[in-house]
């Protein structure tokens, strides 16, 4: 109110000199004083209404210059305008920043997110809930959902209001499970947040069907044990006859002792970190021990080449290395018929990374069942497998150590005509080297037929 007193003094001073001037001048005094009072007046209100035009004009634009800086009203009006306006402007702001945080979190979230109005048309979807639901985040958006989204059982369970429980849908193309869940804010508004839940989905199969094959393999070997002790114990029995049983029963012991340990072994490298890439094993002494292994199981019956001279070393651990090239060898000489040719050899590729390969004559691997041969459990023949000694989790094991020292397993085979099976180490995992010294083991996994 600071800019009132001055406004009046101004007005009552300017009047007094201007009716003074008229009364000296006019030939009525009295009429010459309010001639002059209103002619004061009259520019005092002149000039206040071009300060107040100046206002008017700067609040019909942008705002974005600075109020006009007149003295008196005008002026502390403006003033407190612009400073209102900026306040304003500021608090905007602040509030789309805030937005635009929170819609850059939900951009970040690991789930599909849309936001559905109270007719359920499409307000805002992240990147990630249009690809679910095969959306274009700006065309698609105040479109109503159930135009867009067709699935039976997603349209049934957004119309039925009753969100207690996700629901399973494919996505548009088919290929994934999406699990969509809605809840309800802002009165009639609806979040909708969708998951992919293919790999999950997967994995639960894989541990349903996992658990059923170990119940299934060891199931098989108990009941020839519990038959024998039964046997044992009701009928009497030869000498000849109670050791072929017990030579059976220990058959069955045995492969149930197999099972056992390679089911450790592969969830010790499920559970283990990788190797050390500063731990190098030496191929030489490696290789050696294989082919001695590969002899002792062979027993002349096959034509057995080993590479020799190998001064090459891989990162990683002897173990898991060991037992990865013995497990492909000693299947190649399990199902190679006798006079069969098995030949393991090592090369350095062009690119630096080093390839064990394992190749055999024999019966060979329908194409069909190549992109399966590393899945737990799964066999060919299972009864030749069997026959064989075989657990199923041999090549399992074999992917896995190869995975786990950076490289990859190939397999080649054709039916009737022999299989190879390689093993590459990326680069940074192989050096050439002579006289190296081989990493010394502290354990060793079982060498696995599949």
């Amino acid at each position: 109110m600071d800019w009132l007193i001055p406004r009046l003094l101004i007005a009552a001073v300017t009047g007094l000199v201007v009716g003074f001037i008229g009364a000296m001048l006019a030939e009525s005094p009295v009429l010459g004083a309010l001639a002059g009072l209103a002619a004061g007046f009259g520019a005092i209100a002149v000039r206040d209404t071009l300060r107040g035009f100046r206002l008017i004009e700067w609040l019909r634009g942008s705002l974005d210059a600075p109020a006009p800086r007149d003295a008196g009203l005008w002026g502390e009006l403006g003033y407190r305008i612009e400073r209102a306006v900026r306040a304003r402007e500021q608090a905007a702001e602040y509030e789309r920043e805030r937005l635009r945080q929170f819609l850059s979190a939900i951009e970040a979230s690991p789930n599909g997110v849309m936001l559905l109005d109270a007719s359920d048309q499409i307000e805002w979807c992240n990147s990630l809930a249009a690809d679910h639901f095969g959306l274009d985040p700006q065309r698609d958006r105040r479109q109503r959902v159930t135009n867009l989204v067709r699935a039976p059982a997603f349209v049934s369970y957004l119309q039925a209001g009753r969100y207690d429980e996700a629901v399973l849908i494919p996505d548009p193309r088919g290929r994934r499970q999406l699990s969509v869940l809605v809840r309800s804010y802002g009165g009639e508004s609806k979040l909708v947040l969708s998951q992919d839940i293919t790999e999950r989905e997967r994995s639960d199969g894989v541990r349903r069907d996992f658990v059923a094959n170990v119940s299934h393999e060891i199931r098989t070997p108990l009941t020839v044990l519990v038959g024998f002790i039964e046997t044992l114990a009701n009928l009497p029995l030869t000498e000849v006859e109670r050791k072929r049983v017990l030579t059976l029963m220990t058959q069955q012991a045995d492969r149930m002792g197999t099972l056992v340990a390679d089911l450790l072994t592969l969830s010790q490298l499920e559970g283990s970190p990788r190797p050390h890439t500063d731990r190098w094993v030496a191929l030489g002494p490696l290789l050696a021990q294989v082919e001695a292994d590969a002899r002792a199981l062979s027993a002349g019956r096959h034509a057995l080449t080993f590479p020799s001279g190998v001064t090459a070393q891989i990162a990683g651990a002897h173990a898991e290395l060991l037992s990865a090239v013995t497990n492909l060898v000693n299947n190649a000489v399990r199902y190679t018929p006798e006079g069969g040719r098995v030949e393991l050899s090592w090369r350095q590729l062009s690119d630096g990374a080093g390839e064990i390969a394992v190749t055999d004559t024999g019966l060979g691997i329908a194409r069909e069942h190549l992109p399966r041969l590393t899945e737990r459990f799964y066999r060919v023949d299972g009864s030749r497998s069997r026959d064989t000694g075989g657990t199923g989790l041999g090549l399992a094991i074999v992917k896995h150590v190869v995975q786990r020292h950076g490289g990859e397993l190939a397999i080649e085979s054709e039916l009737g005509r022999g299989s190879t099976f390689r093993l590459v180490f990326p680069a940074a995992r192989v050096r050439s080297g002579v006289g190296a010294v081989s990493e010394t083991p502290a354990g060793q996994f079982a060498d696995t037929p599949l």
